[in-house]
């Protein structure tokens, strides 16, 4: 059997800086009580004119880049976000025609923040039983869009931005490892979007993530036939300083083996774990051979983890 794991990565980071002092001036707020209780600092925004399949598509070429392989020899596109461009053509598609990849089959996948986790373990299936053998992943948000600016307990805690990763065969000891995926509907109302507008019930919210992170960590490790000792780094969702906090707890890991970003961009749902990933492999942080585990929550409620073994 193929192995399946990720051979290229890339990211887009939104141009326009936003800090927590800018909502002081517009709203009844300070830069002390959003990183108390987020851990958020700044944020970024994409320009107006620039929409998720712009984003996608940068982050795409990079992965592709680093992956050594051409548009023509990807073949399928998944890309997840909850905030397409339109409600259709799918952004896959959008982004498979500025590619070039024109052998590919594309589609997108709606599973909120956990969207990356799950585009992962989609990929997985498709090259480990022999469909196809490049699958590029991407995680896209342009939550700026669908943000109300008047809401103080959500307009603080979003940003936009893209992460994308090439799904290939990689040696028989490396790879993805593990997957695990769940979904709860009862949450569905906790975060949604009924309007122009995402609204979330933040208490709720937090507790399911507080709870769920950890389990699903240390669920994805079990599956995989591994301990907690044996994680070397955590890459949570980089939703709230404190949810990602109790899960690294969870797996008694010391904090610099958790990526930590949402200090610099904020929630960008689906694009976080993939855009903390490609931060992290600048700095040298994750290194071939170790043991990573890639654990998301969201709108669903959804949540989803993957283990996986760095390297080619």
């Amino acid at each position: 059997m193929t192995k399946a794991g990720i051979i290229g990565m890339g990211s887009y980071i939104g141009e326009e800086l936003v800090t927590n002092v800018d909502f002081e001036k517009k709203l009844d707020t300070n830069d002390e009580w959003i990183r108390s209780r987020t851990g958020i600092e700044e944020r970024r925004f994409a320009p107006k004119e620039v929409d998720s399949s712009d984003m996608a598509f940068i982050a795409a070429e990079k992965a592709l880049k680093q992956a050594d392989l051409t548009a023509d020899e990807i073949d399928l596109i998944l890309v997840a976000t909850v905030t397409p461009d339109m409600p259709f053509p799918t952004v896959s598609t959008l982004i498979q025609h500025r590619l070039g990849a024109n052998k590919a089959a594309a589609m997108d996948i709606s599973a909120a923040c956990a969207g990356f986790i799950y585009g992962l373990a989609t990929a997985q299936q498709f090259i480990e039983n022999g469909a196809y053998k490049n699958v590029l992943v991407v995680g896209v948000e342009k939550l700026s869009k669908i943000t109300n600016f008047e809401d103080r307990n959500t307009a603080v805690l979003f940003g936009d931005g893209a992460g994308a990763a090439v799904v290939g065969p990689v040696s028989e000891d490396k790879g993805i490892l593990a997957f695990e995926l769940g979904a709860d509907g009862a949450g569905a109302m906790h975060i949604n979007q009924k309007g122009p507008y995402l609204e979330m019930n933040g208490r709720e919210v937090f507790k399911f993530a507080v709870r769920q992170m950890g389990e699903s960590s240390l669920a994805v490790l079990e599956k995989a036939g591994l301990t907690k000792e044996d994680c070397d780094f955590l890459v949570p969702h980089q939703a709230n300083i404190r949810i990602m906090e109790a899960a690294r707890e969870r797996l008694n890991l010391p904090q610099e083996k958790m990526s930590k970003t949402v200090h610099k961009y904020g929630n960008t749902s689906s694009a976080s774990i993939p855009m903390a990933m490609v931060d992290e492999l600048n700095e040298g942080k994750i290194k071939d051979g170790d043991v990573l585990v890639l654990v998301g929550f969201g709108a669903g409620l959804v949540w989803g983890s993957v283990a996986i073994r760095w390297g080619r």
